[in-house]
């Protein structure tokens, strides 16, 4: 997978550059729930009390119309809803939540109407893209592990 060196977004705030090689092949998974989620948060404005609602609102877009559906019983490995998550930013410290998409904050949630959340939906176990952070600043995650929500059926 083609990770793209970059430190800041692009000018024009074009996803598609950020996220060219990461579509291809590997790319991302979303559930017919997660994606239903995402247009809900997207007509709702839950996206509205994000520090950039314009670019998230961009990269959730943007998600939706380069992820392919993800199959059906939903792979243990993949992120979605519900599931707990532990990742990692640039090489910092092992964090990790629950991804949620309640657009209201709660401990140890983490929003997909945030870009951390948003980055981490539809991604997979050991899975490295690009993390577009508030200031503009482009980072890398990558996810360490996936516990699979309880009201999922896994693989």
């Amino acid at each position: 997978m083609t990770i793209i060196k970059m430190n800041q977004l692009p000018a024009s705030s074009d996803f598609r550059s950020l996220y060219e090689g990461t579509a291809l092949g590997a790319g991302f998974l979303l559930t017919v729930e997660d994606r239903l989620g995402i247009e809900r948060l997207l007509h709702s404005r839950g996206t509205r009390n994000a520090p950039s609602p314009a670019l998230l609102n961009g990269l959730l877009s943007h998600k939706l119309g380069i992820s392919r559906g993800a199959p059906w019983p939903t792979p243990p490995e993949l992120v979605v809803a519900g599931c707990h998550v532990t990742y990692m930013i640039s090489g910092g410290g092992a964090r990790s939540g629950v991804l949620s998409m309640s657009p209201a904050p709660a401990p140890g949630r983490i929003l997909v109407a945030s870009l951390l959340g948003a980055t981490l939906v539809g991604m997979r176990k050991m899975q490295k893209v690009p993390l577009l952070r508030d200031d503009g600043r482009i980072e890398t995650i990558v996810v360490l592990d996936v516990f699979p929500a309880p009201n999922h059926d896994a693989a």
